[in-house]
């Protein structure tokens, strides 16, 4: 992959989940398809999108929506040479009720200009989620066994996203925490 930054158009004009999603996602058929049946009935409230090239210059794409009952997760990403042949692609959907969010928090970094006014940088947001996480390593006799709960991250940043998707990951930011520990939903 080249030292070139990859440019992917704009998401965070558009408010509609498959409006956003087709402008942005390389599969965006492949993630509606798979989000759709279980978004029969229910309102979308919020998503976040993200997409980047990794260094085999490979696809990884995610979106995140949140119904006000539950944070559906879609996740495609493209598979090496030795999984599959070229054009290979996995396609995951995670299910989790917000019941099972047990914080939400988010981090802006801040630059501060010569003038005195602050700009920002970059959004960085944490799901602590109350499933434990699988990659737990196993500890020696006699030593604690190390538990961590599972987390989600997601972050955006003036050269990966610009304002427009910073200020929605906020927001999805926000739609979460406001819902996490109302208890039912």
């Amino acid at each position: 992959m080249s030292d070139d930054l990859a440019i992917f158009p704009d998401w965070s004009p558009y408010q509609e989940l498959d409006v956003a999603a087709r402008a942005y996602l390389r599969d965006p058929d492949v993630a509606l398809a798979a989000v759709e049946p279980l978004l029969v009935g229910a309102t979308v409230l919020g998503f976040t999108l993200e997409r980047f090239v990794n260094e085999f210059n490979a696809v990884w794409q995610e979106a995140a929506i949140c119904d006000g009952h539950r944070l559906l997760l879609w996740h495609g990403e493209d598979l090496p040479e030795e999984e599959g042949p070229p054009g290979s692609m996995t396609s995951a959907v995670r299910v989790i009720p917000l019941s099972a969010v047990t914080e939400v928090g988010y981090r802006r970094r801040l630059f501060r200009e010569p003038s005195g006014a602050i700009r920002r940088e970059g959004v960085d947001v944490y799901v602590l989620l109350s499933s434990l996480d699988e990659a737990g390593a196993i500890a020696e006799a006699g030593e604690p066994t190390p538990i961590r709960h599972d987390s989600l991250r997601f972050g955006k940043t003036v050269t990966d996203g610009g304002a427009g998707q910073m200020d929605r990951l906020e927001q999805f930011a926000h739609l979460l925490g406001q819902l996490t520990g109302r208890g039912a939903f």
